[in-house]
């Protein structure tokens, strides 16, 4: 065997290897690179290419875009990435950008609940609740979708100042765009656990949430939410 052939069999193998390894996500389980308390620390350089999972149809995911520049939202295989440009939001539906930080998960099928509508609190015990009292194990993590009318919806978008190593949750709310929505159709996703505090949740909560708005116009981080009478639960079929 010439150089040349040997060359092209191991790109070949490295190819059907590197295949093999994107495709080895179990449906329903919840996978994540990077860590809240990494970012915190100072250390905002990417740690996964949204490329390497596009090939997942039904792919849920959200994080922050690499050096924190922007949020990352996948709906069913669908990106809603939002960024700060200009003082103004924008969303890209490409998978051509690395993660911070990325929670994800390969969801087919979802059962759905109507449950109560309430503040964060009351909204994270009632995930717990009903997950609990339909077959899901609550000490594993798992992703649900929420969707509905929310009375009021505290968002922002990050985008960090490159070279500030000075990390909080404040100051990542307020170096972007935030605001606040009332009374507004939007789709949220969420992962739950209460394992994973400073990975992929913060210390006061056991949710991560991001959303988009009905039109797609909008899309972030959820900081705090109210929700109306009621609105749709969603989490996987087991």
């Amino acid at each position: 065997m010439n150089n040349s052939a040997y060359k092209i069999l191991v790109v070949m193998f490295l190819i059907v290897i590197a295949s093999c390894q994107s495709n080895n996500m179990k449906v329903n389980e919840v996978k994540y690179s990077g860590a809240l308390k990494t970012i915190m620390s100072g250390n905002i350089q990417p740690v996964l290419s949204l490329d390497s999972l596009s090939n997942y149809k039904n792919l849920y995911a959200l994080g922050a875009v690499e050096n924190l520049k922007g949020e990352i939202q996948i709906f069913d295989g669908k990106p809603s990435n939002s960024f700060v440009v200009d003082g103004s939001m924008q969303i890209k539906d490409g998978y051509d950008l690395k993660a911070t930080l990325l929670v994800y998960a390969e969801v087919k099928e979802w059962n759905e609940f109507v449950i109560k509508g309430g503040n964060k609190d009351e909204l994270e015990k009632a995930i717990f609740e009903t997950a609990k009292g339909n077959g899901l194990n609550e000490d594993q993590p798992f992703p649900f979708l929420l969707d509905g009318r929310v009375a009021t919806l505290d968002w922002h978008v990050i985008d960090w100042k490159e070279g500030d190593t000075d990390h909080s949750h404040d100051k990542h709310r307020a170096s972007g765009l935030n605001g606040k929505l009332m009374d507004r159709e939007v789709q949220i996703l969420g992962f739950y656990s209460s394992k994973h505090k400073a990975v992929f949740t913060h210390h006061t909560t056991n949710m991560h949430l991001h959303f988009k708005t009905a039109d797609n116009a909008l899309a972030g981080h959820i900081d705090d939410l109210s929700l109306g009478e009621t609105i749709r639960l969603k989490l996987p079929r087991q």
